[in-house]
Protein backbone atom coordinates (compact mmCIF):
# COMPACT_ATOMS: atom_id res chain seq x y z
CA UNK A 1 0.00 0.00 0.00
CA UNK A 2 1.49 3.45 -0.82
CA UNK A 3 2.31 6.05 2.25
CA UNK A 4 1.28 9.56 2.20
CA UNK A 5 2.80 12.88 2.64
CA UNK A 6 0.23 15.82 3.02
CA UNK A 7 1.95 18.89 2.20
CA UNK A 8 -0.02 22.56 3.13
CA UNK A 9 1.32 26.43 3.88
CA UNK A 10 1.02 28.89 6.72
CA UNK A 11 1.39 32.62 7.36
CA UNK A 12 1.02 33.88 4.03
CA UNK A 13 0.33 32.14 0.44
CA UNK A 14 2.65 32.29 -2.41
CA UNK A 15 5.40 30.36 0.15
CA UNK A 16 6.03 27.86 -2.80
CA UNK A 17 4.41 24.49 -1.08
CA UNK A 18 4.43 23.21 -4.64
CA UNK A 19 8.25 24.01 -5.45
CA UNK A 20 8.22 21.86 -1.79
CA UNK A 21 6.76 19.56 -2.64
CA UNK A 22 8.13 18.87 -5.96
CA UNK A 23 11.96 19.01 -4.52
CA UNK A 24 10.48 16.50 -1.79
CA UNK A 25 9.22 14.23 -5.05
CA UNK A 26 12.58 14.57 -6.64
CA UNK A 27 15.07 13.63 -3.45
CA UNK A 28 12.61 10.44 -2.99
CA UNK A 29 13.22 9.00 -6.21
CA UNK A 30 16.43 9.54 -5.69
CA UNK A 31 16.42 6.62 -3.27
CA UNK A 32 14.58 4.66 -5.82
CA UNK A 33 11.12 5.54 -4.74
CA UNK A 34 8.45 5.15 -7.25
CA UNK A 35 6.37 8.38 -6.41
CA UNK A 36 2.77 10.13 -7.50
CA UNK A 37 1.97 13.57 -6.71
CA UNK A 38 -1.32 15.08 -6.04
CA UNK A 39 -2.69 19.08 -6.46
CA UNK A 40 -5.48 19.46 -3.86
CA UNK A 41 -7.03 23.18 -4.80
CA UNK A 42 -9.93 24.20 -2.26
CA UNK A 43 -11.73 26.33 -5.17
CA UNK A 44 -15.18 25.33 -6.62
CA UNK A 45 -13.55 25.64 -9.98
CA UNK A 46 -14.00 22.04 -11.52
CA UNK A 47 -10.43 22.69 -13.80
CA UNK A 48 -8.34 25.85 -14.11
CA UNK A 49 -9.08 26.22 -17.74
CA UNK A 50 -11.23 29.61 -17.29
CA UNK A 51 -9.21 31.04 -15.04
CA UNK A 52 -7.69 34.62 -15.66
CA UNK A 53 -3.94 34.29 -15.79
CA UNK A 54 -3.85 37.75 -13.60
CA UNK A 55 -5.90 35.62 -10.63
CA UNK A 56 -4.13 32.34 -10.85
CA UNK A 57 -1.19 32.37 -12.79
CA UNK A 58 -0.77 29.86 -15.60
CA UNK A 59 -2.72 26.96 -16.74
CA UNK A 60 -0.65 24.33 -17.50
CA UNK A 61 -2.50 21.61 -19.91
CA UNK A 62 -1.38 17.78 -19.09
CA UNK A 63 -0.54 15.11 -22.01
CA UNK A 64 -4.54 13.85 -21.57
CA UNK A 65 -5.69 17.77 -22.04
CA UNK A 66 -6.68 18.43 -18.45
CA UNK A 67 -6.32 22.12 -17.85
CA UNK A 68 -4.97 22.30 -14.12
CA UNK A 69 -2.71 24.34 -11.60
CA UNK A 70 0.93 26.01 -13.01
CA UNK A 71 1.71 23.85 -9.87
CA UNK A 72 1.83 20.92 -11.95
CA UNK A 73 4.00 21.98 -13.96
CA UNK A 74 6.35 22.54 -11.70
CA UNK A 75 5.78 18.52 -10.55
CA UNK A 76 6.68 17.54 -14.00
CA UNK A 77 9.44 19.67 -14.68
CA UNK A 78 11.28 18.58 -11.16
CA UNK A 79 10.18 15.06 -11.08
CA UNK A 80 10.08 14.63 -15.02
CA UNK A 81 7.34 12.64 -14.84
CA UNK A 82 3.86 13.20 -16.99
CA UNK A 83 0.80 13.71 -14.95
CA UNK A 84 -2.79 12.97 -15.51
CA UNK A 85 -5.84 14.44 -14.84
CA UNK A 86 -6.61 12.65 -11.58
CA UNK A 87 -3.57 13.77 -10.34
CA UNK A 88 -5.39 17.07 -10.26
CA UNK A 89 -7.93 17.17 -7.48
CA UNK A 90 -10.39 20.32 -7.19
CA UNK A 91 -12.94 20.96 -4.77
CA UNK A 92 -15.53 21.64 -7.10
CA UNK A 93 -14.52 18.33 -9.18
CA UNK A 94 -14.99 16.40 -6.09
CA UNK A 95 -18.15 17.64 -5.00
CA UNK A 96 -19.46 17.85 -8.17
CA UNK A 97 -18.47 13.58 -8.03
CA UNK A 98 -20.58 12.96 -4.52
CA UNK A 99 -23.46 14.65 -5.97
CA UNK A 100 -23.21 12.42 -9.29
CA UNK A 101 -23.51 9.69 -6.93
CA UNK A 102 -26.21 10.81 -4.89
CA UNK A 103 -27.93 11.14 -7.89
CA UNK A 104 -27.29 7.69 -8.66
CA UNK A 105 -28.39 6.03 -5.59
CA UNK A 106 -24.77 4.89 -4.82
CA UNK A 107 -25.26 6.29 -0.64
CA UNK A 108 -28.34 3.75 -0.45
CA UNK A 109 -30.70 7.03 0.15
CA UNK A 110 -28.84 7.94 2.83
CA UNK A 111 -28.52 11.98 3.59
CA UNK A 112 -25.11 13.37 2.42
CA UNK A 113 -23.14 15.62 4.26
CA UNK A 114 -20.25 18.05 3.55
CA UNK A 115 -17.65 17.61 6.29
CA UNK A 116 -18.13 13.63 6.37
CA UNK A 117 -19.04 12.28 2.46
CA UNK A 118 -16.79 14.89 1.10
CA UNK A 119 -13.70 14.05 2.75
CA UNK A 120 -14.41 10.20 2.25
CA UNK A 121 -14.35 11.03 -1.38
CA UNK A 122 -11.36 12.82 -1.05
CA UNK A 123 -9.56 10.10 0.40
CA UNK A 124 -11.27 7.51 -1.94
CA UNK A 125 -9.70 9.98 -4.87
CA UNK A 126 -6.01 9.62 -3.63
CA UNK A 127 -5.77 5.98 -2.77
CA UNK A 128 -7.31 5.77 -6.76
CA UNK A 129 -4.68 7.71 -8.06
CA UNK A 130 -2.03 5.30 -5.14
CA UNK A 131 -3.40 2.06 -6.80
CA UNK A 132 -3.79 3.30 -10.30
CA UNK A 133 0.20 4.73 -10.73
CA UNK A 134 1.42 1.87 -7.98
CA UNK A 135 3.44 4.41 -6.16
CA UNK A 136 5.52 3.84 -3.10
CA UNK A 137 4.45 6.90 -2.04
CA UNK A 138 1.81 9.62 -3.05
CA UNK A 139 2.44 13.39 -2.10
CA UNK A 140 -0.20 15.65 -1.73
CA UNK A 141 -0.26 19.42 -1.60
CA UNK A 142 -2.90 21.41 -0.13
CA UNK A 143 -3.22 24.54 -1.75
CA UNK A 144 -4.44 27.37 -0.04
CA UNK A 145 -3.44 28.67 3.33
CA UNK A 146 -4.10 27.10 6.83
CA UNK A 147 -6.95 28.58 8.43
CA UNK A 148 -8.96 29.13 4.89
CA UNK A 149 -12.63 28.03 5.46
CA UNK A 150 -11.26 25.73 1.80
CA UNK A 151 -8.75 23.49 2.39
CA UNK A 152 -10.46 22.76 5.75
CA UNK A 153 -12.20 19.51 3.86
CA UNK A 154 -8.73 18.40 2.35
CA UNK A 155 -7.25 18.14 6.35
CA UNK A 156 -10.25 16.29 7.14
CA UNK A 157 -9.53 14.01 4.56
CA UNK A 158 -5.67 14.34 6.35
CA UNK A 159 -6.57 13.77 9.18
CA UNK A 160 -9.05 10.29 8.40
CA UNK A 161 -6.52 8.73 6.44
CA UNK A 162 -4.12 9.21 9.23
CA UNK A 163 -6.38 7.92 11.75
CA UNK A 164 -6.71 4.55 9.86
CA UNK A 165 -3.52 4.63 9.11
CA UNK A 166 -0.89 6.05 11.06
CA UNK A 167 2.08 4.86 10.56
CA UNK A 168 1.44 5.37 6.68
CA UNK A 169 0.70 8.99 6.58
CA UNK A 170 2.73 12.28 7.84
CA UNK A 171 1.93 16.15 7.38
CA UNK A 172 4.91 18.25 6.43
CA UNK A 173 3.84 22.41 7.08
CA UNK A 174 5.78 25.09 5.22
CA UNK A 175 5.36 28.36 7.51
CA UNK A 176 7.49 31.52 6.93
CA UNK A 177 9.51 33.51 9.53
CA UNK A 178 9.25 37.48 8.88
CA UNK A 179 11.66 39.89 9.85
CA UNK A 180 9.97 42.86 10.23
CA UNK A 181 12.32 45.44 9.00
CA UNK A 182 11.40 47.98 12.02
CA UNK A 183 12.41 45.22 14.81
CA UNK A 184 15.50 43.49 12.14
CA UNK A 185 14.84 40.05 14.58
CA UNK A 186 13.45 36.98 12.54
CA UNK A 187 10.10 36.22 14.31
CA UNK A 188 8.86 32.26 15.28
CA UNK A 189 5.17 33.52 16.54
CA UNK A 190 3.61 33.17 12.49
CA UNK A 191 4.37 30.03 12.20
CA UNK A 192 3.53 28.45 15.73
CA UNK A 193 0.08 29.95 15.49
CA UNK A 194 -0.10 28.66 12.06
CA UNK A 195 0.93 24.79 13.58
CA UNK A 196 -1.92 25.82 16.42
CA UNK A 197 -4.16 26.47 13.66
CA UNK A 198 -3.42 22.94 11.50
CA UNK A 199 -3.37 21.37 15.45
CA UNK A 200 -7.02 22.69 15.18
CA UNK A 201 -7.86 20.09 12.91
CA UNK A 202 -6.19 17.31 14.48
CA UNK A 203 -3.72 17.49 12.30
CA UNK A 204 -0.12 18.01 13.79
CA UNK A 205 3.12 18.14 11.35
CA UNK A 206 5.80 15.83 10.81
CA UNK A 207 8.11 17.83 9.69
CA UNK A 208 7.92 21.79 9.05
CA UNK A 209 9.62 23.48 6.47
CA UNK A 210 11.21 26.96 7.87
CA UNK A 211 10.73 29.08 5.25
CA UNK A 212 12.26 32.79 5.48
CA UNK A 213 14.49 35.68 3.33
CA UNK A 214 17.45 33.92 5.17
CA UNK A 215 18.56 30.59 6.68
CA UNK A 216 16.72 30.07 10.04
CA UNK A 217 18.93 30.34 12.58
CA UNK A 218 19.48 27.50 15.78
CA UNK A 219 17.19 29.84 18.24
CA UNK A 220 13.90 29.87 16.39
CA UNK A 221 14.64 26.11 15.23
CA UNK A 222 14.87 25.49 18.99
CA UNK A 223 11.92 27.80 19.65
CA UNK A 224 9.59 26.36 17.41
CA UNK A 225 10.44 22.29 18.11
CA UNK A 226 9.87 23.24 21.54
CA UNK A 227 6.37 25.23 21.53
CA UNK A 228 5.52 23.42 18.59
CA UNK A 229 6.49 19.59 19.53
CA UNK A 230 8.39 18.85 16.30
CA UNK A 231 10.51 16.36 16.45
CA UNK A 232 14.58 17.48 16.84
CA UNK A 233 15.98 17.56 13.39
CA UNK A 234 12.48 17.87 11.53
CA UNK A 235 12.34 21.83 11.40
CA UNK A 236 14.11 21.85 7.76
CA UNK A 237 15.66 25.38 7.30
CA UNK A 238 14.51 26.58 3.50
CA UNK A 239 15.65 30.20 2.93
CA UNK A 240 14.67 32.17 -0.50
CA UNK A 241 17.04 31.51 -3.08
CA UNK A 242 17.39 33.50 -6.85
CA UNK A 243 17.04 29.75 -8.70
CA UNK A 244 14.50 27.32 -7.65
CA UNK A 245 16.59 24.30 -9.12
CA UNK A 246 19.05 24.63 -5.55
CA UNK A 247 16.50 23.90 -3.27
CA UNK A 248 16.11 20.39 -3.68
CA UNK A 249 19.89 20.13 -3.32
CA UNK A 250 19.14 22.43 -0.12
CA UNK A 251 16.74 20.23 1.62
CA UNK A 252 19.55 17.28 0.58
CA UNK A 253 21.55 18.74 3.14
CA UNK A 254 19.69 18.07 5.76
CA UNK A 255 18.71 14.73 4.99
CA UNK A 256 15.23 15.38 4.37
CA UNK A 257 15.21 11.93 2.28
CA UNK A 258 16.35 10.06 4.86
CA UNK A 259 14.23 11.26 7.78
CA UNK A 260 10.95 11.21 5.72
CA UNK A 261 11.68 7.99 4.37
CA UNK A 262 12.27 6.55 8.14
CA UNK A 263 9.20 8.16 9.35
CA UNK A 264 7.50 6.40 6.92
CA UNK A 265 9.26 3.12 7.77
CA UNK A 266 10.53 3.02 4.46
CA UNK A 267 14.26 2.55 3.27
CA UNK A 268 15.58 3.37 -0.03
CA UNK A 269 19.29 3.53 -1.77
CA UNK A 270 20.23 6.12 -3.30
CA UNK A 271 21.00 6.24 -7.12
CA UNK A 272 22.42 9.17 -9.67
CA UNK A 273 19.21 11.23 -10.39
CA UNK A 274 20.04 14.02 -7.83
CA UNK A 275 23.54 13.54 -8.71
CA UNK A 276 22.81 14.97 -11.99
CA UNK A 277 20.94 17.28 -10.97
CA UNK A 278 23.43 18.69 -8.90
CA UNK A 279 25.90 19.29 -11.52
CA UNK A 280 23.75 21.10 -13.51
CA UNK A 281 22.29 22.80 -10.99
CA UNK A 282 26.25 23.86 -9.41
CA UNK A 283 27.05 24.66 -13.63
CA UNK A 284 24.18 27.33 -13.25
CA UNK A 285 26.18 29.44 -10.37
CA UNK A 286 29.13 29.50 -12.96
CA UNK A 287 27.63 31.76 -15.69
CA UNK A 288 29.28 34.36 -17.07
CA UNK A 289 27.53 35.02 -20.52
CA UNK A 290 24.32 36.24 -20.58
CA UNK A 291 21.71 36.92 -23.84
CA UNK A 292 18.50 39.39 -23.48
CA UNK A 293 15.24 37.76 -24.60
CA UNK A 294 12.58 39.67 -25.19
CA UNK A 295 9.04 38.40 -24.22
CA UNK A 296 6.11 39.87 -25.85
CA UNK A 297 3.14 39.84 -23.20
CA UNK A 298 -0.40 40.93 -22.33
CA UNK A 299 -0.79 38.68 -19.33
CA UNK A 300 1.78 40.14 -16.67
CA UNK A 301 0.86 43.43 -15.56
CA UNK A 302 -1.97 44.25 -13.04
CA UNK A 303 -1.73 47.74 -11.93
CA UNK A 304 1.44 48.43 -10.27
CA UNK A 305 2.76 44.59 -9.88
CA UNK A 306 4.10 42.45 -12.40
CA UNK A 307 2.40 38.67 -12.39
CA UNK A 308 5.11 36.53 -14.56
CA UNK A 309 3.46 33.62 -13.09
CA UNK A 310 1.75 33.91 -16.41
CA UNK A 311 4.19 32.51 -18.72
CA UNK A 312 5.72 30.33 -15.89
CA UNK A 313 6.48 27.47 -18.35
CA UNK A 314 8.01 29.56 -20.84
CA UNK A 315 10.39 31.29 -18.80
CA UNK A 316 11.15 27.59 -17.61
CA UNK A 317 11.76 26.15 -20.41
CA UNK A 318 13.88 29.56 -21.75
CA UNK A 319 16.32 28.87 -18.46
CA UNK A 320 16.53 25.08 -19.01
CA UNK A 321 17.57 25.47 -22.65
CA UNK A 322 20.16 28.77 -21.67
CA UNK A 323 21.77 26.90 -19.01
CA UNK A 324 22.05 23.47 -20.81
CA UNK A 325 24.02 25.77 -23.64
CA UNK A 326 25.88 27.69 -21.19
CA UNK A 327 24.22 30.65 -21.04
CA UNK A 328 21.92 32.80 -18.60
CA UNK A 329 18.99 34.37 -19.86
CA UNK A 330 17.86 37.92 -19.22
CA UNK A 331 14.11 38.64 -19.47
CA UNK A 332 13.39 41.79 -20.66
CA UNK A 333 9.30 42.56 -20.65
CA UNK A 334 6.79 44.35 -23.24
CA UNK A 335 3.52 45.00 -23.04
CA UNK A 336 2.56 44.62 -26.55
CA UNK A 337 0.11 47.66 -26.36
CA UNK A 338 2.98 50.05 -26.33
CA UNK A 339 4.61 48.51 -29.20
CA UNK A 340 2.58 50.41 -31.57
CA UNK A 341 2.99 53.83 -31.51
CA UNK A 342 6.76 54.12 -28.97
CA UNK A 343 9.58 54.23 -31.07
CA UNK A 344 12.24 53.68 -27.65
CA UNK A 345 9.80 50.33 -27.09
CA UNK A 346 10.14 49.95 -30.25
CA UNK A 347 14.27 50.59 -30.54
CA UNK A 348 14.45 48.26 -27.19
CA UNK A 349 12.52 45.43 -28.83
CA UNK A 350 15.89 45.51 -31.75
CA UNK A 351 18.64 45.51 -29.35
CA UNK A 352 17.29 41.85 -28.12
CA UNK A 353 19.25 38.92 -29.16
CA UNK A 354 16.22 37.20 -29.30
CA UNK A 355 12.13 37.65 -29.24
CA UNK A 356 9.21 35.33 -28.59
CA UNK A 357 5.31 36.01 -28.60
CA UNK A 358 4.13 33.59 -26.18
CA UNK A 359 0.55 32.54 -25.62
CA UNK A 360 -2.62 34.87 -25.59
CA UNK A 361 -6.23 35.06 -25.96
CA UNK A 362 -8.88 37.50 -27.75
CA UNK A 363 -8.21 41.34 -29.39
CA UNK A 364 -6.90 43.39 -26.97
CA UNK A 365 -2.88 43.80 -27.90
CA UNK A 366 -2.70 41.94 -31.31
CA UNK A 367 -1.58 44.47 -32.82
CA UNK A 368 1.30 45.37 -30.84
CA UNK A 369 2.28 41.52 -31.06
CA UNK A 370 1.80 41.63 -35.13
CA UNK A 371 4.44 44.93 -34.85
CA UNK A 372 6.78 42.80 -32.60
CA UNK A 373 7.02 40.27 -35.40
CA UNK A 374 7.47 42.49 -37.84
CA UNK A 375 10.54 43.89 -36.00
CA UNK A 376 12.12 40.60 -35.78
CA UNK A 377 11.81 39.44 -39.09
CA UNK A 378 12.64 42.21 -40.74
CA UNK A 379 15.67 42.42 -38.29
CA UNK A 380 16.60 39.23 -38.71
CA UNK A 381 16.04 38.48 -34.65
CA UNK A 382 15.80 35.28 -33.92
CA UNK A 383 11.82 34.02 -33.13
CA UNK A 384 10.01 32.19 -31.38
CA UNK A 385 5.99 31.97 -31.52
CA UNK A 386 4.26 29.99 -29.21
CA UNK A 387 0.47 28.92 -30.13
CA UNK A 388 -1.24 32.31 -30.19
CA UNK A 389 2.61 33.32 -31.47
CA UNK A 390 2.10 31.60 -34.15
CA UNK A 391 -1.27 32.76 -35.57
CA UNK A 392 0.07 36.42 -35.24
CA UNK A 393 3.13 35.33 -37.20
CA UNK A 394 0.71 34.16 -40.10
CA UNK A 395 -1.24 37.75 -40.24
CA UNK A 396 1.91 39.58 -40.41
CA UNK A 397 3.43 37.37 -43.17
CA UNK A 398 0.27 37.70 -44.58
CA UNK A 399 0.03 41.58 -44.40
CA UNK A 400 3.35 42.70 -44.77
CA UNK A 401 4.91 39.86 -47.18
CA UNK A 402 2.04 38.61 -49.54
CA UNK A 403 0.10 41.95 -49.05
CA UNK A 404 -2.89 40.66 -48.08
CA UNK A 405 -3.93 43.95 -46.21
CA UNK A 406 -6.72 43.04 -44.10
CA UNK A 407 -5.52 39.55 -42.77
CA UNK A 408 -6.55 38.82 -39.41
CA UNK A 409 -7.87 35.95 -37.45
CA UNK A 410 -11.70 35.55 -36.78
CA UNK A 411 -10.33 35.69 -32.91
CA UNK A 412 -9.40 39.61 -33.45
CA UNK A 413 -11.98 40.78 -36.04
CA UNK A 414 -14.25 38.34 -37.21
CA UNK A 415 -15.59 41.14 -40.09
CA UNK A 416 -11.93 40.67 -41.68
CA UNK A 417 -12.25 39.24 -45.94
CA UNK A 418 -8.97 37.52 -45.31
CA UNK A 419 -9.31 35.43 -41.82
CA UNK A 420 -5.97 33.83 -42.44
CA UNK A 421 -6.85 32.42 -39.20
CA UNK A 422 -10.49 30.83 -38.34
CA UNK A 423 -12.47 29.14 -35.85
CA UNK A 424 -12.61 25.31 -36.31
CA UNK A 425 -15.16 24.19 -37.67
CA UNK A 426 -16.11 21.73 -34.17
CA UNK A 427 -15.76 24.97 -32.25
CA UNK A 428 -18.50 27.12 -33.67
CA UNK A 429 -20.82 25.67 -31.81
CA UNK A 430 -19.40 25.65 -28.92
CA UNK A 431 -18.89 29.97 -29.30
CA UNK A 432 -22.72 29.54 -29.88
CA UNK A 433 -23.79 27.95 -26.91
CA UNK A 434 -20.92 29.67 -24.72
CA UNK A 435 -19.71 26.38 -24.16
CA UNK A 436 -16.32 27.26 -22.87
CA UNK A 437 -15.03 25.07 -20.04
CA UNK A 438 -12.38 22.36 -21.36
CA UNK A 439 -13.83 22.46 -25.18
CA UNK A 440 -11.22 23.75 -26.89
CA UNK A 441 -8.15 21.20 -28.22
CA UNK A 442 -6.76 20.51 -25.40
CA UNK A 443 -3.26 17.92 -24.75
CA UNK A 444 -1.19 15.27 -26.69
CA UNK A 445 -1.50 15.52 -30.19
CA UNK A 446 0.64 13.91 -32.87
CA UNK A 447 2.71 16.57 -35.55
CA UNK A 448 4.22 15.14 -38.95
CA UNK A 449 7.61 17.25 -38.78
CA UNK A 450 8.65 17.96 -42.34
CA UNK A 451 11.95 16.79 -43.06
CA UNK A 452 14.81 19.02 -44.47
CA UNK A 453 12.96 21.92 -42.18
CA UNK A 454 14.61 23.88 -39.39
CA UNK A 455 11.65 22.33 -36.78
CA UNK A 456 13.10 18.80 -38.30
CA UNK A 457 16.47 19.29 -37.70
CA UNK A 458 15.65 20.66 -34.24
CA UNK A 459 14.28 17.35 -32.94
CA UNK A 460 16.83 15.29 -34.49
CA UNK A 461 19.57 17.67 -32.79
CA UNK A 462 18.16 17.78 -29.50
CA UNK A 463 16.35 14.75 -28.99
CA UNK A 464 16.00 12.95 -25.93
CA UNK A 465 13.91 10.55 -23.76
CA UNK A 466 10.51 12.35 -25.27
CA UNK A 467 11.10 13.29 -28.48
CA UNK A 468 12.71 10.29 -30.42
CA UNK A 469 10.08 9.06 -32.75
CA UNK A 470 10.90 11.47 -35.83
CA UNK A 471 8.90 12.01 -38.08
CA UNK A 472 6.32 12.27 -36.00
CA UNK A 473 6.62 14.21 -32.17
CA UNK A 474 3.63 14.46 -29.57
CA UNK A 475 2.90 17.50 -28.13
CA UNK A 476 0.76 19.50 -26.23
CA UNK A 477 -2.21 21.98 -27.49
CA UNK A 478 -4.78 24.89 -25.97
CA UNK A 479 -6.44 26.48 -28.57
CA UNK A 480 -9.55 27.09 -30.10
CA UNK A 481 -8.43 28.96 -33.89
CA UNK A 482 -6.74 27.60 -36.53
CA UNK A 483 -4.77 28.36 -39.56
CA UNK A 484 -7.04 28.61 -42.70
CA UNK A 485 -6.27 26.30 -44.97
CA UNK A 486 -7.95 27.94 -47.94
CA UNK A 487 -4.44 30.26 -47.91
CA UNK A 488 -1.95 27.12 -47.93
CA UNK A 489 -1.09 27.97 -51.21
CA UNK A 490 -0.65 31.27 -50.88
CA UNK A 491 1.74 31.42 -47.78
CA UNK A 492 3.94 28.72 -49.81
CA UNK A 493 4.58 30.66 -52.76
CA UNK A 494 5.29 33.49 -50.71
CA UNK A 495 7.80 31.41 -49.00
CA UNK A 496 6.87 30.67 -45.57
CA UNK A 497 7.62 26.77 -44.92
CA UNK A 498 4.46 24.77 -43.30
CA UNK A 499 7.10 22.93 -41.07
CA UNK A 500 4.60 20.75 -39.37
CA UNK A 501 0.98 19.06 -39.68
CA UNK A 502 -1.59 16.90 -38.17
CA UNK A 503 -0.64 13.22 -39.60
CA UNK A 504 -3.35 13.40 -41.48
CA UNK A 505 -2.92 16.82 -42.99
CA UNK A 506 -5.56 18.84 -42.21
CA UNK A 507 -4.37 21.09 -39.32
CA UNK A 508 -0.87 23.41 -39.96
CA UNK A 509 1.14 22.52 -36.53
CA UNK A 510 4.28 25.01 -37.18
CA UNK A 511 5.25 27.50 -39.62
CA UNK A 512 9.09 28.70 -40.15
CA UNK A 513 10.81 31.12 -42.88
CA UNK A 514 13.52 29.31 -44.49
CA UNK A 515 17.26 29.96 -43.87
CA UNK A 516 17.81 32.11 -46.76
CA UNK A 517 14.97 34.70 -45.81
CA UNK A 518 15.69 34.67 -41.93
CA UNK A 519 18.35 33.07 -39.51
CA UNK A 520 15.61 31.42 -37.05
CA UNK A 521 12.05 32.03 -37.29
CA UNK A 522 9.90 29.22 -35.98
CA UNK A 523 6.44 29.06 -35.02
CA UNK A 524 3.89 26.71 -33.97
CA UNK A 525 0.33 26.18 -32.83
CA UNK A 526 1.06 23.64 -29.96
CA UNK A 527 3.20 24.62 -26.38
CA UNK A 528 6.57 23.63 -26.45
CA UNK A 529 7.04 24.63 -23.28
CA UNK A 530 4.45 23.02 -21.56
CA UNK A 531 7.51 19.50 -22.12
CA UNK A 532 10.45 21.17 -21.14
CA UNK A 533 12.27 20.29 -18.19
CA UNK A 534 14.92 20.80 -15.90
CA UNK A 535 17.39 18.03 -16.97
CA UNK A 536 15.23 17.87 -20.83
CA UNK A 537 15.07 21.15 -22.37
CA UNK A 538 12.97 21.42 -25.44
CA UNK A 539 14.50 21.00 -28.39
CA UNK A 540 12.89 24.16 -30.00
CA UNK A 541 13.99 26.69 -26.60
CA UNK A 542 17.65 24.51 -27.40
CA UNK A 543 17.29 25.94 -30.87
CA UNK A 544 16.23 29.29 -29.84
CA UNK A 545 18.90 30.12 -27.81
CA UNK A 546 21.46 28.61 -30.01
CA UNK A 547 20.36 31.42 -32.42
CA UNK A 548 20.45 34.09 -29.76
CA UNK A 549 23.99 32.88 -29.08
CA UNK A 550 24.56 33.10 -32.93
CA UNK A 551 23.43 36.90 -32.84
CA UNK A 552 24.87 37.90 -29.59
Amino acid sequence: MSKYIFISGGVISGIGKGIAAASIGLILKSYGKKITMIKADPYLNMDAGTMNPLEHGETFVLEDGFETDMDMGTYERFVNESFSRKNSMTGGAVLSEVLRGERALEYDGKWISLDHHVPVAMVNWMEEVSKQTKSDITIVEIGGTVGEMGNALFLEANRMLKFTRPSDVIHIHVAYFPIPENLGEMKSKPAQLSIQELDSHSVHPDFVLARAKVLVDDVRIEKLEKYSIIKHGNVIPAPDEDCIYDIPVNFDCFDIGEKILRSLNLRGKRNTTLDKWKKKASKIRRLKKNINIGIVGKYYKSGDFDLKDSYVSVLEAIKHAGWELGANPVINWFVSDDLLDNKDEQKRLKSMDGIIVPQGWGSRGSEGKIEAIRIARENKIPYLGLCYGMQMAVIEFARNVLGIKDASSEEVNPKSKDLVIHLMDAQKKNIKEKNYGGTIRLGAYPCKVKPKTTLYSLYEKYANELYSCLPVVMERHRHRYEFNNEYRDAFEKGGLILAGSSPDNSLIEAVELPKKMHPFFVATQYHPELKSRFLLPHPLFMGFVDACLKKK
